[in-house]
């Protein structure tokens, strides 16, 4: 997809001009400031409602950091807007909670694929249509995590739900029989639309928790305030751009 310089991204409140090839999106707009400050020379290029976007060079390349908030509803018009201004790589660095007996916190998942338990991509495309990554971006994930203890790769679920109540409970037992490693919010509807945008996108998570581990489904013993999950999360957003920039040749 070529880029029109001249587009106005309404919600994110820049010009597509202003975005390189190269993007990482995480929720938190405070995760954003402290990827930027792993950059070179960044500087902020826009700021509205929950969508902040800072622009820099890590390493020689020009890369974006872009925040879209929780959930699938408010990160798809980020990740639509990304998409019809032409960038070519999106890389989410996000938190997860693990699912898996095994996963804990401070481990790491590269995304293989998503359940697509939000209530958005069914209202752009069947619920047969797959929420996969683009296998390069997974590749450089992968690449660029060599040397990192507890990274884990596979599907996780991702939901809009994050407080269940007892009325009808949660599903996570039945993801984590079916396999599925983490559960997140905003994996699936960037992987959809991504995908059909012709876009590349993958995603590394931080596990900030347990919630059958701890048998705490209501998450009410929630905290990722801890330092072990801040010094996840910094490492998760290093690899995220490490990965970003993989094959660099052709980006602007």
């Amino acid at each position: 997809m070529s880029k029109d310089s001249r587009k106005s991204l309404t919600h994110l409140g820049i010009q597509s001009s202003d975005l390189p090839d190269r993007v990482i999106v995480v929720g938190d707009p405070a995760r954003a400031q402290a990827a930027a400050l792993m950059l070179d020379a960044y500087v902020e290029v826009g700021k509205n409602r929950e969508y902040v976007t800072f622009r820099g060079n890590h390493g020689s390349v020009p890369v974006a950091v872009v925040s879209h908030g929780v959930g699938a509803a408010g990160a798809a018009i980020c990740f639509e807007e990304l998409c019809q201004a032409g960038v070519q790589r999106i890389i989410r660095a996000g938190t997860a909670g693990g699912l898996q007996s095994q996963i804990l916190d401070g481990n790491l998942v590269n995304v293989t694929g998503a359940v697509r338990d939000e209530g958005v991509s069914p209202r752009i495309v069947p619920i047969s249509y797959p929420a996969i990554p683009a296998i390069e971006i997974v590749r450089d994930i992968e690449s660029a995590s060599e040397g990192q203890d507890s990274v884990h790769k596979g599907i996780v679920l991702s939901t809009d739900l994050f407080y269940p109540h007892k009325i009808l409970g949660s599903n996570m037992k039945l993801w984590q029989e079916s396999g599925v490693v983490a559960v997140e919010m905003e994996c699936s509807i960037l992987f959809v639309i991504a995908s059909l945008h012709g876009i590349k996108s993958g995603a590394i998570l931080a596990i900030d928790g347990n919630p059958l581990a701890k048998n705490d489904e209501e998450m009410s013993e929630y905290n990722p305030y801890r330092s072990v999950v801040k010094e996840t999360v910094d490492i998760a957003l290093k690899i995220a751009l490490d990965a970003l920039i993989g094959g660099h040749a052709s980006s602007k």
